[in-house]
């Protein structure tokens, strides 16, 4: 049973139509600073009468200014003190930034001290509350915040307490569901009773590790807006102070609130107080980390009466950029409804690249950068490269690095050094050489094994007595009954499974190698139980690497090619990625990219089961939170646009061959140019079929379809078929045993048998 959250209606539903309300006050206050340079819409936003107003603010079009104005307003022309103001926002960088600009606009007209304004984050204002009451929220008075990894080091402390397997219960699992029923208002004491094991193990999880913080005087994160909600509803009196204290509480990304911050809102709200939410349905994205787009749909039912604005006029994108966003957009159901505009001109159409597989495309957009940069006006950084899954950036990342332009993850880290490839690495290290102790202490308990911290410094000990390494050292430990008969036996354990790896290494190709030692260690299954988005992409990246490693073909002849790619890979992850002073293309992820804006914009991937993601297929809602993304991929592009997708992709350690997604499909074709291989079409490309049309067919000296060849590698095989031309064609060839493989010619080295 979760939480009844109950808030304070202001009075029968009802729309005002913003124009109604403010006009009379826009004509008397015209010259009013705050109002020059807004357009209609923003206007009406800024100088509405105090009543609740939903901004509907679609993307680029000034919905920061129009905030910050309209605090001005309140302030400068109906008299509110920054003292009785709350403006909530959900990043510290969005709260630093209000707050200057604020002071930059009231400066000259009146005095003004930004300390007095309550701006700031949920959970940066929940907990300046909680540390001014914490008597009465039940809290020490030094009470301090867990972060994520004090949080999950917290977590473990409570399964060592209840005996808990973490390889079959994962904390981060555990980590993951407090966080969610929190999220939700719900307590271990409203959890009903089940049969399931899962709700009951983590139920019991759930319990203890609120005992333990509670004996440790500390808070997680989600603790915080729980806690201070709660603060309210047990407290009338501190509640009708705050409620007549705050007259005007101001909100943004409205759609991105999840079910404790409305609900903390509604209360807060009150009778006296007016609610001002700007955020914009189409781009509520976060749907997977708890934010309920059902929020700002239900605002005008929940705060009535409400006065609605849109915000329409976009001052980022070209006509043909928008109209294409609107057109994907206008698909998704239970919309507030909305079409963005601009008067700047309809700019370029929207090319469309069809590559041959992941790494033509990365070719293709590498060319586009530096035809892009080669212009004197244009910089590195004003190129964005969007993708939907972390695993794309690979092979962009060895694109880029060959070609030596610099590059940046946004909001990420780079394929080689993200946690989960090194630890699989660790593994592939280790068959290579048992001796490497960086690789072995990485993964001795990854994961967890039962090798406890104690052992694994004993083992250290004795390493350095001997002056041997970490591996020779846990082997003599063994032998000689060192530690307890568990201890003994998950180490033998670990030996066990690193011979098993090094056995199959001198038979198995590269990439079955890669495959079992994910497999095999149980790093596969460790990620695959993490719930939401981060073990989703924990997984794949785990797969692209299997994908690397079916593709990578060995140079040395002194070295295997296990132990050439651990070598190359140790090559790419020194060649560190640019700083952010430098100036560097920019590679993130679709959500990553949300609220920043490029010159120009590459969406890559753009295929079926990538994007939309399969998973989104399987969940309800999911299919139209993709679509939003997709939204706000498109309107990042302020000039140009450039949509690319494979016939042909290596995902999962195999190919595959997905339709062009549903999305691309959308957009009206007279919008879109089909750009083909040393040539652009200017017809629209024709949707008739899941690809476009096929790419010309160039002659391929010494080879022809059925013939049979050899390659150094495969073996014998058949042509299937011929693609492209020059530098870039490809033959599609059929092995006997090893299936059929897409080559570039230039590189595959085949000979021709008869």
């Amino acid at each position: 049973m979760a939480v009844a959250f109950t808030g304070f209606l202001l009075s029968p539903p009802g729309k005002i139509p913003c124009e109604a309300l403010c006009s009379a006050t826009i004509a008397s206050m015209q010259n009013s600073e705050l109002l020059q340079q807004l357009n209609s819409a923003q206007c009406q936003a800024v100088s509405a009468e105090p009543v609740n107003q939903l901004v509907l603010a679609g993307a680029g079009s000034g919905k920061t200014r129009v905030l910050v104005h309209r605090i001005a307003w309140l302030i400068q022309q109906h008299g509110l003190s920054p003292h009785q103001i709350m403006a909530v926002t959900f990043t510290n960088k969005a709260a630093k930034e209000m707050k200057e600009r604020l002071s930059a606009l009231l400066e000259d007209n009146m005095p003004f001290s930004s300390r007095s304004l309550w701006v700031g984050t949920f959970h940066g204002i929940a907990h300046r509350l909680l540390k001014t009451h914490w008597q009465e929220a039940g809290l020490s008075q030094n009470f301090q915040i867990l972060d994520s990894d004090d949080q999950l080091r917290f977590v473990k402390r409570v399964y060592t307490a209840l005996n808990l397997d973490d390889s079959r219960w994962p904390a981060k699992q555990a980590q993951w569901f407090i966080n969610g029923q929190k999220d939700e208002g719900i307590r271990p004491q409203h959890m009903g009773e089940s049969q399931d094991p899962f709700l009951c193990t983590m139920k019991q999880v759930y319990q203890a590790y609120e005992e333990a913080c509670e004996r440790g005087g500390v808070v997680d994160f989600a603790e915080l807006l729980l806690r201070s909600h709660e603060l309210w509803l047990k407290n009338p009196t501190l509640l009708t102070h705050y409620q007549t204290r705050f007259r005007a509480l101001l909100v943004d990304e409205f759609q991105d609130t999840n079910a404790v911050q409305y609900a903390w809102l509604r209360v807060l709200s009150g009778k006296a107080s007016v609610v001002t939410a700007v955020g914009d349905d189409d781009q509520s994205i976060y749907g997977w980390r708890g934010a309920k787009i059902e929020n700002i749909q239900q605002f005008e039912k929940d705060f009535a009466p409400v006065a609605l604005t849109r915000l329409e006029q976009n001052y980022r994108s070209s006509a043909t950029i928008l109209n294409a966003a609107n057109a994907v957009i206008q698909n998704n159901a239970q919309r507030l409804g909305k079409a963005l505009w601009t008067d700047s001109g309809d700019g370029d159409p929207i090319d469309l690249y069809t590559a041959f597989n992941e790494q033509d495309e990365a070719r293709y957009i590498v060319e586009r950068v530096k035809e892009f940069t080669d212009d004197a006006n244009c910089n590195n950084s004003d190129c964005a490269i969007l993708y939907r899954s972390n695993a794309q950036s690979r092979v962009l990342e060895e694109a880029f690095l060959r070609e030596g332009i610099p590059y940046r993850i946004y909001g990420g880290q780079r394929f080689y050094e993200r946690l989960e490839i090194k630890n699989a690495l660790a593994y592939l290290r280790l068959i290579v050489n048992r001796n490497d102790d960086a690789a072995w202490e990485r993964v001795i308990n990854t994961p967890t094994r039962g090798i406890g911290a104690k052992t694994i410094e004993n083992i250290r000990v004795f390493a350095r007595e001997q002056g041997c390494s970490l591996y020779d050292a846990m082997m003599g430990a063994v032998r000689n009954n060192v530690f307890t008969a568990r201890a003994s036996k998950a180490l033998e354990s670990f030996v066990t499974l690193l011979d098993e790896l090094s056995d199959n290494a001198e038979a198995l190709a590269l990439g079955d190698v890669a495959e079992a030692a994910i497999v095999n260690s149980g790093l596969l299954d460790f990620h695959k139980k993490e719930k939401g988005e981060k073990g989703q992409a924990r997984v794949e990246n785990l797969q692209e690497l299997v994908s690397a490693c079916r593709l990578f073909e060995s140079e040395e002849e002194n070295l295997t090619p296990l132990q050439e790619f651990v070598n190359n890979a140790a090559l790419d992850a020194g060649d560190t990625q640019a700083e952010e002073f430098e100036d560097a293309v920019q590679m993130m992820t679709l959500h990553s990219a949300k609220g920043l804006e490029f010159p120009l914009v590459f969406l890559a991937g753009m295929e079926e089961n990538l994007f939309p993601h399969k998973m989104s297929l399987e969940e309800h809602g999911r299919l139209e939170e993709e679509r939003r993304l997709c939204y706000v991929g498109i309107t990042r592009a302020m000039k140009k646009l450039v949509i690319s997708f494979a016939e042909s992709r290596r995902m999962h350690g195999s190919d595959n061959f997905n339709a062009i997604s549903r999305f691309v499909r959308e957009i009206p074709p007279s919008l879109i140019r089909e750009v083909r291989i040393k040539a652009s079409v200017t017809r629209p490309v024709s949707f008739s079929s899941n690809y476009p049309s096929q790419k010309e067919v160039d002659e391929f000296p010494g080879f022809s379809l059925g013939q049979s060849v050899l390659h150094p590698k495969y073996g014998e095989g058949t042509i299937l078929q011929f693609e492209g031309r020059g530098a870039n064609a490809q033959v599609v060839v059929n092995f006997p045993g090893e299936g059929t493989k897409r080559l570039v010619m230039q590189y595959a080295k085949l000979e021709a048998l008869y």
